[in-house]
C-alpha cells in the first residue's frame, strides 16, 4: 500500500517569496533523486481554509511507494536538505503519514 506522507508548516515571519520558491524548486527535485518518492505537491491554503489552518502557512504532500520508504525518505540526503531550508524558514511543523489503497 501506497503512503500520503502530509506535512503543514507555520513560516517565519519575514520569510520572503523568493525563499519559498527556492525551497519549492529544492523540494520538486527530490522526485527521481528519493528511491520510493513517487511524487511531492505543496502550496499555502486556499482562501476559504486559511481561518481553519491555525496559522500553518503551506502544505506538503509526498506520495510514496509503501510504509518503509517513508524511513528512507527521511534520512535521504535530498531530504535533509528540504529539512534545513525549512528550519530555516518555519517556526512550526505538522507531520502525519498514512497508507492507503490505490
Amino acid at each position: 500500500m501506497a503512503v500520503y506522507h502530509i506535512v503543514l508548516f507555520r513560516l517565519k515571519q519575514g520569510v520572503t517569496q523568493a525563499q519559498l520558491s527556492n525551497w519549492f524548486k529544492v523540494t520538486q527535485a527530490m522526485v527521481g533523486q528519493v528511491p520510493g518518492l513517487r511524487s511531492i505537491k505543496s502550496g499555502t491554503p486556499l482562501p476559504i481554509s486559511v481561518p481553519r489552518a491555525k496559522g500553518f502557512d503551506m502544505g506538503l504532500v509526498a506520495v510514496l511507494e509503501k510504509p518503509d520508504d517513508v524511513s528512507v525518505y527521511a534520512g535521504h540526503p535530498a531530504h535533509l536538505e528540504v529539512q534545513r531550508l525549512r528550519e530555516e524558514l518555519c517556526e512550526d511543523t505538522l507531520a502525519y503519514d498514512f497508507e492507503f489503497e490505490e
